[in-house]
């Protein structure tokens, strides 16, 4: 039996600055592809093992193609990953197993990967198709139409990966052998969650994760996945959504789907993060250091989020704690390629300014920034390069270019010349930094930061900047204009009753 099996990640940041290129998938092609992959701990990776582990099975491995969250992508960057997909399914495969994301608005394609798998059904109509999610996908009926199989994440911060690519091909499988009649339903609702209210371990997000759970106990029930969606991506179907599969039962799919849909709605004000001001999330991170004494407070920047798309180069947050005098803080990473070009040539007896951050203009939502000038020297210098210990991507090598830490007197800087959501330590070890000996620590980070440094920290207060970032949890500051209407929280006094 012959598999195609291909990766195309990418969740887009549509207000995002940061441009999507073929060069920033970094895409592995055919035998390559298969080898990066085959031992990975991704749903491509699970697609691999399970199709191998069958007797006489051979696999066509077109792409594997992922980029972190950024821009819309670039046309031909889209079209070119799309063919080459196309390719391997002219090669005739049985079946057909998908890692993709859900989110992935591309400049020829606002619903990339409806469109995708539209193109895959116009070659091959019968042809059986899985397909594995992020949570944060945004499903349309696109998706639900041209694959027979969806299940998505269960986890934020995101460690099931490997897990939904295995219960996906699971049930490939068991279609494959004849054990099963995959059906897949869906629901879309009118709502825009907030990235930091989709933590699958507490709150409105944890009862909707534990309500598909349960749903997948019940006879006939193959899978359900509680979509939270990504709603940055400005397009008409960004949202929530819930999906059910069962072995032939498509009114039992519906009801499922219709059944968690109206219990999320009636939860729906728990999907919905407001922030606080700055100045007050300063004053409570000073607070809990006077209650609890030695030891760093974590200050998360969702403003500025790399994994949502985020430039990491603002400079709000940093400059509100500094003037709040939260001293001693580590900060990091700054990404600011010019900085690091001027800091490295430095001497540590060297007392040098330095232009740091906010050098891309926010330009979907109409901000500007001036780099902010601070003074000090140069106290290490790294190639940035580690393997990760955390638990998310483990044992992946990452690779910040050039890095410098950089000391203020009132605060040490991480910077970097590329983009590096802060998941692990080894951003800090790299420059020989001991977090346990400071106040504060400011991290650009939503949710990934958390697992490792959470641990290590004291209080943890998250810092939305006022006057706007790319990756804001303030829906009021980015210009939307794709978006269906109604749509809650954006228009609070909607309702939403659900059919079939």
């Amino acid at each position: 039996m012959k598999f195609l099996i291909a990766r195309f990640n990418h969740e887009t940041n549509t207000f995002s600055p940061i441009e999507t290129t073929l060069a920033d998938f970094e895409p592995r092609y055919g035998l390559e592809a298969l080898n990066e992959q085959r031992h990975a701990r991704t749903a491509m990776g699970a697609f691999i093992r399970a199709a191998e582990s069958r007797p006489g099975a051979t696999l066509i491995t077109p792409v594997s193609a992922t980029a972190n969250p950024s821009g819309t992508v670039a046309a031909d960057a889209y079209s070119h990953l799309v063919e080459t997909i196309l390719e391997g399914v002219r090669e005739a495969p049985d079946a057909i197993l998908l890692d993709l994301h859900g989110a992935l608005v591309a400049e020829n394609a606002a619903d990339g990967e409806g469109e995708l798998l539209k193109a895959i059904r116009a070659l091959a109509p019968t042809l059986p198709i899985a397909v594995a999610l992020d949570l944060h996908g945004n499903v349309t009926s696109a998706m639900v139409d041209h694959a027979d199989i969806i299940v998505s994440f269960k986890t934020y911060p995101h460690i099931d990966m490997a897990d939904t690519g295995e219960h996906a091909g699971r049930l490939m499988m068991d279609w494959l052998d004849g054990k099963t009649r995959p059906i897949t339903r869906f629901v879309q609702l009118p709502l825009l969650s907030h990235t930091l209210r989709s933590n699958t371990n507490e709150g409105a997000m944890q009862r909707a994760i534990e309500a598909a759970r349960r749903a997948e106990q019940r006879p006939g029930v193959l899978a359900v996945s509680v979509m939270a969606g990504f709603s940055l991506a400005d397009f008409p179907d960004a949202g929530m959504s819930v999906i059910v599969v069962t072995d032939n039962e498509p009114q039992l799919a519906q009801e499922i789907a219709n059944h968690i849909a109206r219990a999320i709605w009636h939860d729906r004000d728990g999907f919905v993060y407001r922030s606080a001001p700055l100045a007050e999330s300063m004053a409570r991170a000073k607070a809990l250091h006077a209650e609890l004494g030695a030891g760093p407070i974590l200050l998360l920047d969702h403003s500025d989020n790399v994994m949502s798309g985020g430039t990491c180069d603002t400079m709000d947050v940093l400059q509100a704690a500094l003037a709040a005098h939260l001293t001693p803080i580590v900060a990091g990473p700054i990404c600011d390629p010019q900085a690091v070009q001027r800091l490295w040539k430095m001497r540590p007896t060297d007392v040098v300014g330095v232009d740091l951050g906010n050098h891309i203009a926010l330009t979907e939502q109409g901000i500007t920034k001036k780099p902010v000038r601070l003074t000090g020297v140069l106290r290490a210098k790294s190639d940035g390069e580690f393997i990760v210990s955390g638990p998310i991507y483990t044992g992946a090598k990452v690779s910040m270019g050039r890095t410098v830490l950089f000391d203020t007197v009132d605060a040490l800087i991480v910077i970097t010349e590329r983009r590096m959501e802060p998941y692990d330590i080894g951003i800090f070890d790299c420059v020989g930094l001991d977090l346990s000996r400071y106040d504060y620590l400011l991290l650009k980070s939503r949710m990934y930061a958390r697992p490792v440094f959470g641990a290590l920290s004291k209080a943890l207060v998250e810092c939305d900047a006022d006057q706007g970032g790319p990756t804001s949890s303030n829906y009021a500051l980015f210009p939307f204009r794709q978006i269906r209407r109604p749509v809650y929280p954006l228009d609070e006094n909607m309702r939403f009753t659900t059919t079939g």
